[in-house]
């Protein structure tokens, strides 16, 4: 068995190295590694580490110019050939030793799509206004999709290949989030939750998210209720 890790990367020339160090370090037993790396327009150095990085299981896609984190996953999808899938942010706010944690419902034949909730498990205090905004986009999504998600947004989404045939992705940036879960929920495939560690980081760090995005995940959530 094999494990994607789809790897959107911008401007993060300060974790980038480390992040894959943490991936490849992790050890999964029999379960083999690879590593797709978007380079999503980076102009801070980042492509140059890539380029030293990139290896037998670390693949390096570029983008000419920066489109977003759901243009990053789209861009990795044909690449991938493991039996999982699971998208890893570049920063350092995901742990990869949660892995283990995330895969065992799937390897146990219990689910096939696993979120890692970030407010289950220990973590550091993120933003009260990103926690509040991150609870009320759960809700809205426990409203419309009649589920009981406490963690919509987390960036830690495991699909096993078979539960991502058939869905197209057309969002380019945050949407991604509520776009997937959207549309797995609308496939019918119940989403099984476990507790993930998180240490979330603050824009003067480089957190990238802003306030315009909760609103696009909004709409995004309620246009995909309505239509394929």
């Amino acid at each position: 068995m094999k494990l994607s890790v789809i790897i959107p990367v911008f401007n993060e020339r300060n974790t980038i190295q480390e992040i894959l160090r943490r991936v490849r370090s992790v050890d999964l037993g029999e379960i083999k590694k690879e590593i797709i790396v978007v380079d999503d327009g980076s102009t801070d150095g980042t492509v140059d580490i890539l380029k030293l990085e990139e290896d037998m299981t670390t693949r390096v896609v570029r983008h000419g110019k920066n489109a977003g984190k759901g243009a990053a996953i789209r861009s990795a999808l044909p690449h991938v050939t493991g039996d999982f899938v699971i998208v890893q942010d570049a920063d350092l706010e995901y742990d990869p030793d949660d892995y283990r944690v995330i895969l065992a419902p799937v390897l146990k034949k219990k689910a096939e799509v696993v979120y890692g909730s970030r407010f289950t498990g220990e973590h550091r205090d993120m933003l009260f206004w990103h926690m509040l905004g991150n609870k009320f986009l759960s809700f809205l999504t426990n409203i419309l999709y009649n589920t009981t998600l406490s963690d919509m947004e987390t960036c830690y989404k495991l699909f096993t290949r078979e539960s991502l045939e058939g869905i197209v992705i057309k969002s380019n940036r945050f949407d991604f989030e509520p776009e997937i879960t959207s549309k797995i929920l609308k496939k019918k495939i119940r989403i099984y939750e476990v507790p993930i560690s998180y240490a979330g980081r603050e824009y003067h760090e480089g957190k990238k998210i802003r306030w315009f995005d909760g609103m696009i995940a909004v709409w995004t959530l309620i246009k995909y209720r309505f239509v394929n």
